[in-house]
């Protein structure tokens, strides 16, 4: 976006710097941006004043007007306005879709859900039921759509750094992201598409467990495995977005696929239901198969039942597996296992701490659980349109200036 020619260089840089302390400070003075940002009394004034101009802060009441007396000349005190925008935070998983509308400051005003069928599957349902919950999401937060500033979604596909995914040999990919860069564009001017395991890294690194960590992988664990990379404090992505894909893991022994610990808890139970393989008086017995899920097995396991208890140590050798094939391939301090399982998966996760393997030369990860649940997606997809927000809306909001002077 073109800036104020009027403003200059300088004064834009300063604008930048001071509008993004301002986004998480709290109220503050123009002393408070001189220190953090570095820059003179006088550019401090210009530069809040500035901002209080094109709505973006507001000014306070001052110490005295507030009930605070102090000696002298009390000082100007000003916020950063989240209510100046809106942004989107959608989770488009594969059974389920989350549309979260915020503020400009990442407080949530409304959550639509929805699960997906077979009848959401093809490329157009999809498109279609996505345009349908964005719009009914923000009728229902109460605003418009034209107060969007930035979006961004996370989908079940790699995803390259133009929010595009490669082609899948079963078309399964390009459904998961049908050009979503393209059809979100209408709804917001800055748009993100992501992997749904990279926006899970972002959430953990931004409010989970991994906040201070600059080396960590967030996986998914779910129905499929899904790793979200960061090295060194970088997000990784590959040429096509391919990094945190576990395709490899179809050639890995004791792996042998990219089926997440959910799924397997659920069919290695089924396999013991078939078999008739189970304790006389375990509750599997009496379950019916289109009742078992991975969540029960892990409830199951946690109340002491032997059966569960041997498909629970199962999946934590899978897991050390797992993180033992990361930790050679990206060097993690952490292992999060995160997603909608990472609520029971505690004894899952002690199992696997035990069975890593001993010659691993590295030192092994820490493996951690989130306590972000099945909001972590979501969750960084709200800190995705953030992010996208504090470097864009400055020169959006300057771009409409120029506009309406014109």
């Amino acid at each position: 976006m073109p800036r104020n020619p009027s403003d200059g260089a300088a004064r834009a840089a300063s604008l930048d710097a001071v509008l993004d302390y301002a986004w998480t400070a709290g109220d503050f003075t123009a002393a408070d941006v001189m220190d953090a940002v570095g820059v003179t009394r006088s550019t401090a004034i210009e530069a809040t004043a500035a901002l209080v101009g094109l709505g973006l802060l507001d000014e306070l009441p001052n110490a005295r007007d507030a009930g605070d007396y102090r000696m002298g000349r009390p000082a100007r005190r000003f916020a950063f306005r989240p209510g100046a925008g809106i942004l989107l935070g959608i989770d488009a998983g594969r059974t389920h879709l989350t549309v979260a509308v915020t503020d400009l400051a990442g407080t949530r005003l409304h959550t639509e859900r929805r699960d997906l069928s077979d009848a959401d599957d093809t490329r157009a349902d999809r498109r279609r039921v996505i345009v349908r919950t964005i719009g009914s999401a923000l009728r229902k937060a109460g605003v418009g759509r034209e107060r969007v500033v930035a979006l961004c979604a996370g989908v079940p596909a790699p995803v390259d750094r133009q929010g595009v995914s490669p082609r899948h040999p079963s078309g399964f990919w390009e459904r998961m992201n049908p050009d979503l860069t393209e059809l979100l564009a209408a709804w917001a001017p800055f748009v993100r598409v992501e992997n749904d395991a990279s926006l899970a890294a972002v959430a953990e690194g931004a409010m989970g467990a991994a906040v201070g960590c600059r080396d960590y992988v967030a996986l998914l664990a779910g129905d499929r495995l899904g790793a979200g990379v960061v090295v060194d404090g970088h997000l990784l992505r590959g040429r096509h977005g391919g990094v945190g894909e576990m395709l490899a893991f179809d050639h890995v022994h004791d792996v042998e696929g990219a089926s997440g610990l959910g799924h397997r808890a659920r069919e290695w139970a089924l396999d013991l239901i078939e078999r008739g393989d189970l304790a006389a008086d375990s509750p599997l017995r009496t379950t019916a198969p289109a009742e078992v899920d991975g969540r029960l097995v892990l409830e199951l396991a946690a109340a002491g039942d032997p059966d569960a208890l041997r498909i629970a140590a199962r999946v934590g050798a899978t897991l050390a597996r797992v993180v033992s094939v990361l930790g050679s391939m990206f060097d993690p301090q952490r292992v999060i296992v995160s997603g909608a399982i990472s609520a029971g998966i505690g004894m899952i996760v002690d199992t696997a701490r035990e069975a890593l393997p001993a010659d691993m030369h590295l030192p092994a990860p820490e493996m951690v659980v989130s306590q972000l649940g099945d909001e972590v997606v979501v969750d960084g997809a709200i800190a995705g349109a953030m992010d996208l927000a504090r470097r864009n809306t400055l020169d959006l909001w300057l771009a409409r200036q120029n506009a309406t002077e014109d």
